[in-house]
């Protein structure tokens, strides 16, 4: 049926309507971070607009300070340490589930995600009493272990998204030609599942490096991370501070999202897909 004059065709309505409704989201889930951006640069002591002026003083105090400075090295720490075992446990995870067949492998594979699903809380909980046991509380390694245990997800959800596209092939014509199993997942699998690999680590980092609640639960005043380091500033001491540190969290995030978007449009290339 033809359009009326002077009007829109029906999918062209639906079309502008969704893309409404997409840019309200992104307003609504966008315009509270970018408020932050502008009062971390305030030269004045409260959180007010408009700005008295503009300063760089508040950065310049999150990078002279013994607390902030402490938490920051605690958080890339413990991040650093989770996202090696996410990343080797969650991509050993993908390509076992990828190559077995069995029962219950829709069970067990949501298992392995259910950290994504259980409320920190309870995680917390559970990580806390667990971990008591270990004598690993206020420590580090502990946080990390738990942070791993979150991010891991995420490295076997893109791993597992990329060995879809994996050809299978190349791998039995690597081993027709005698190359051992080692070999073949290092110089075959490996290199061509590297761009999931990457952004599943660049995932769990983001996750460790911005939670909140288990850290709460699990370190003590010597391990505190960034984020804990926050919320405690928020409870005693409101200081524009925060919104520096709350700043940098933000850059660092768009970041690493950024590069994960890069790395997923590269593996796409390597297995021949247009977007």
């Amino acid at each position: 049926m033809a359009a009326i004059p002077g009007t829109l065709p029906t999918s062209r309505v639906g079309q502008l309507a969704l893309w409404l409704v997409a840019a309200l989201v992104l307003a609504f889930l966008v315009l509270p971070l970018v408020v932050i951006v502008p009062l971390s640069l305030t030269s004045g002591t409260l959180l007010t607009f408009p700005l008295p002026g503009l300063s760089l003083r508040w950065y310049a105090e999150f990078f002279h300070s013994g607390p902030w400075m402490a938490s920051l090295k605690n958080s890339l720490i413990v991040g650093a340490i989770a996202t090696v075992i996410a990343t080797v446990l969650g991509t050993l995870a993908a390509i076992g589930l990828d190559r077995a067949q069995f029962r219950g492998k829709s069970l067990l594979m949501a298992l392995l995600i259910s950290p994504m699903i259980v409320p920190l809380v309870i995680l917390a909980a559970g990580a806390y009493f667990f971990l008591l046991q270990l004598g690993l509380t206020n420590t580090l390694l502990g946080l990390a272990l738990v942070h791993a245990a979150l991010g891991a997800p995420f490295v076997l959800i893109t791993v597992s998204a990329t060995l879809a596209g994996f050809d299978q092939r190349l791998a039995r014509a690597a081993a027709n030609l005698g190359c051992p199993p080692t070999a073949i997942f290092f110089k075959v699998i490996l290199p061509l599942i590297a761009p999931g690999v990457i952004s599943g680590a660049l995932f769990a980092f983001i996750t460790s490096f911005d939670e909140v609640v288990i850290a709460l639960f699990l370190t003590g005043p010597q391990q505190r991370t960034l984020p804990r380091q926050m919320f405690d500033g928020l409870r005693d001491n409101l200081s524009p501070t925060i919104l520096a540190a709350a700043t940098l969290l933000i850059i660092v995030a768009v970041a690493l999202l950024a590069t994960a978007e890069l790395l997923r449009r590269r593996s796409l290339r390597l297995r021949g897909v247009r977007e």
